[in-house]
């Protein structure tokens, strides 16, 4: 009988190994397909702007300086997410490995505020940074949860048209668990996968390039939400957590709603690791 009881456990810990497994590929294959989507953008652009200027198809020089220009943002733009995908692949892949230890938040708060409060004031949004109590601490690798958030904040401020940013965290010590929460109040979705097509060029074709007109620098100086939004849960899975989103539906607010979620495992020992 011990036996038979044996086989089923083996059993069901292959069919849990066998879907976990499936998960496993199902996210890699999304995640290449999002990554191939977001670096084709670029790069049409790069196509498309080059196309102008050698068939002399610009106006005057200013405009010929001015797709030049564009050009430049594009591939800038494509650098910084080649940097961003071969971070998350080498943490992946074990060639940089996570440092993971007792992260102050209330440090890392201080200093994500300072890495993005002039972005911010410089595009006139409400921007508050709530700091923790300071013996709460997450298990995470420092460097990499202050470039999870930095990037969340930064996307979050580059794409959004009006509203406010707020952060905060809300530690559950009887779960062992602190949700970094990012809320934005604002009739805006931009966390959405309709949004990443906006102010994206597919089509080379120079006349559709110049029927477009001029790049948004938004989207030439940071990876689109769905992409940044990839990357950080990429990240924050590496380090044991998580990361969703919840509507304005689901968490019942009057106003337009969006909340980050950033779910990571709390400590209140500060010598952990």
């Amino acid at each position: 009988m011990t036996d038979i009881d044996d086989l089923k456990d083996e059993l069901q810990q292959l069919r849990l190994d066998y879907y976990t497994a499936l998960q496993t590929s199902q996210y890699k294959a999304g995640f290449l397909a999002r990554t191939s989507h977001e670096l084709r953008s670029p790069l049409n652009s790069l196509i498309g702007l080059h196309q102008l200027i050698l068939s002399d198809l610009c106006d005057s020089p200013e405009e010929e300086r001015e797709f030049i220009n564009q050009a430049h943002q594009a591939s800038l733009k494509l650098i910084k997410l080649i940097d961003r995908i071969i971070d998350v692949a080498k943490v992946d892949y074990g060639a940089s490995p996570l440092e993971l230890q007792a992260v102050p938040l209330s440090k890392t708060f201080d200093r994500l505020e300072d890495l993005t409060f002039m972005q911010a004031a410089n595009r006139g949004f409400p921007f508050t940074v709530n700091l923790p109590d300071s013996e709460v601490y997450a298990i995470a690798d420092p460097r990499k949860l202050l470039q999870v958030l930095v990037g969340l904040v930064d996307t979050s401020i580059a794409y959004l048209e009006e509203g406010s940013i707020e952060v905060s965290a809300c530690p559950d010590f009887e779960q062992e668990t602190v949700e970094i929460r990012i809320d934005l109040r604002s009739p805006f979705q931009i966390w959405s996968e309709a949004t990443d097509l906006l102010n994206q060029i597919d089509d080379p074709n120079p006349a559709a390039i110049k029927a477009q007109g001029k790049v948004s620098d938004r989207s030439n100086h940071a990876p689109s939400p769905g992409m940044n939004l990839l990357l950080s849960q990429s990240l924050l899975e590496l380090m044991k957590g998580q990361l969703t989103i919840v509507s304005a539906a689901e968490a019942s607010q009057a106003e337009p709603f969006t909340r980050l979620c950033c779910l990571l495992p709390l400590t209140t020992d500060a010598g952990l690791g």
